[in-house]
């Protein structure tokens, strides 16, 4: 299974907040066996937020978009999924059923705040107010972090693929000096290998196969200087 991650806020592009979702994201995903291709963050526009997740539901299995809920001015999330999607945005009934379980009046809630795109169904907010929506392989998500955790956590078991094994070694020596034997050892292991320089190298090693894995890794701590 192939997802892409959209993130939805100015404040984002500003650098105001820190788009700590998509890393939670990203790492809950790649545990579940599942490929991350995209991340991308786009403007509290609607012509944005369609354009792009049109464009990405096209290419993966899944999209799962964050941020921009709720019944205020710049949250516009729901309008560009249902404009991606060619649907109009309604009142949805089981979101508002929802709301009124966990204490709220239809006089408590702002305009807009049940508001899904047509035919979605309702992702419950169990850390939070605004519900999320989920239709035809799109995934929309609060953008509290809290809210967002919880969200997902409630649907994960839909975002599924091959378990992966990784394992990392590190290495005192300077990334272009270990070229050589990160070459063999992608001759001699069926795993896949990333360098990551700073004050030393830590080589991350992955692959389908446990053992695998771990034998590379043992291969490779024997052939580099240790910190």
């Amino acid at each position: 299974m192939n997802v892409a991650v959209v993130t939805v806020g100015d404040e984002l592009l500003a650098g105001r907040t820190t788009d700590t979702n998509a890393t939670w994201l990203c790492e809950r995903l790649a545990d579940r066996g599942v490929t991350v291709e995209r991340v991308t963050t786009v403007p509290d526009r609607v012509a944005d937020i369609a354009r792009v997740v049109n464009e990405y539901r096209a290419e993966y299995d899944a999209v799962i978009v964050t941020g921009g809920l709720g019944p205020t001015h710049d949250d516009v999330t729901m309008d560009g999924v249902a404009a991606a999607l060619g649907r109009s945005v309604e009142e949805h009934d089981a979101a508002l059923a929802w709301l009124e379980e966990d204490g709220y009046t239809r006089d408590d809630l702002a305009s807009g705040t049940a508001d899904l795109p047509a035919g979605a169904r309702a992702l419950h907010n169990e850390a939070g107010v605004a519900p999320g929506a989920a239709l035809e392989g799109v995934y929309v998500l609060p953008g509290v972090p809290s809210e967002m955790k919880a969200m997902f956590e409630s649907i994960a078991a839909e975002f599924t693929g091959t378990a992966t094994y990784r394992d990392a070694v590190v290495a005192d020596e300077p990334e272009s000096a270990l070229l050589d034997r990160i070459a063999e050892l992608r001759e001699r292991f069926d795993v896949s290998v990333g360098s990551y320089p700073g004050e030393s190298v830590r080589i991350e090693l992955e692959g389908p196969d446990e053992a695998t894995v771990a034998e590379a890794a043992v291969w490779l701590r024997e052939r580099v200087e240790s910190p």
